[in-house]
């Protein structure tokens, strides 16, 4: 029987990387539900297998075999262009490398998402106004990356994955360059964003990250071991 309550899901899902001669197994028959409202840490070692279970949750890779639903959608097999859509239209993205662009303002970067869903100027301008607002850098609107401090430019870099409204905030290692300070500061940005019903999905391998999630996900050697 279908799960219709789940907001992503996998099932068995596998993906096999082929290096000239080597195959190499990152997942190996993974499955596993998010449901909304969810705020979940994604944990394991490196080599684990949860940056790859991270690119299939946030439809950036598909699958050597098993299946991925996002909304009850079977998006395993679809093509780039339409997962490409898809990610602008439900999932924001936080990196731990921030990858802001150090020739736009703070402003300009958070705007940039919503010109792909054709946004109009005057919108993209008054919606990135007013996240940057939410991440208290009202005052840094006009401020490039290279003029602002890791935990700023993390702040800007979650204010841009809240552009296009999402269903879902991804974040890879999201603190991993930040001091303990910063850190407690975005992780309770992340509280407040899960508390206003935005799905929270964290790729960690930090303890004091894991602990402000709901339910932590295990997974070591391709395999989920416990969720």
């Amino acid at each position: 029987m279908t799960d219709t309550s789940t907001l992503i899901r996998l099932e068995d899902v596998e993906k096999i990387y082929q290096m000239g001669d080597v195959t190499a197994s990152a997942l190996a028959g993974a499955s596993l539900s998010i449901y909304p409202k969810e705020f979940v840490a994604i944990m394991g070692p490196s080599g684990s297998g949860k940056s790859t279970l991270m690119n299939m949750v946030g439809c950036l890779d598909t699958p050597t075999g098993g299946k991925i639903f996002l909304e009850q959608q079977d998006i395993s097999k679809l093509g780039e262009s339409r997962l490409a859509q898809l990610r602008g239209q439900k999932i924001g993205f936080v990196f731990q490398q921030f990858n802001l662009i150090g020739t736009l303002t703070a402003l300009e970067n958070v705007a940039l998402p919503m010109l792909f869903q054709s946004v109009s100027q005057h919108e993209r301008r008054r919606r990135a106004a007013e996240l940057l607002e939410l991440v208290d850098l009202s005052e840094r609107l006009h401020h490039r990356p290279s003029e602002l401090s890791g935990g700023q430019q993390q702040r800007v870099a979650l204010a841009r994955a809240l552009a296009n409204d999402p269903e879902v905030i991804l974040a890879d290692e999201p603190t991993g360059n930040l001091d303990s300070k910063t850190e407690e500061a975005i992780m309770a940005l992340f509280q407040k964003l899960n508390k206003d019903g935005t799905t929270i999905i964290i790729v960690t391998h930090e303890k004091t990250v894991a602990r402000h999630a709901q339910r932590i996900i295990h997974i070591q050697d391709g395999v989920i071991v416990g969720a």
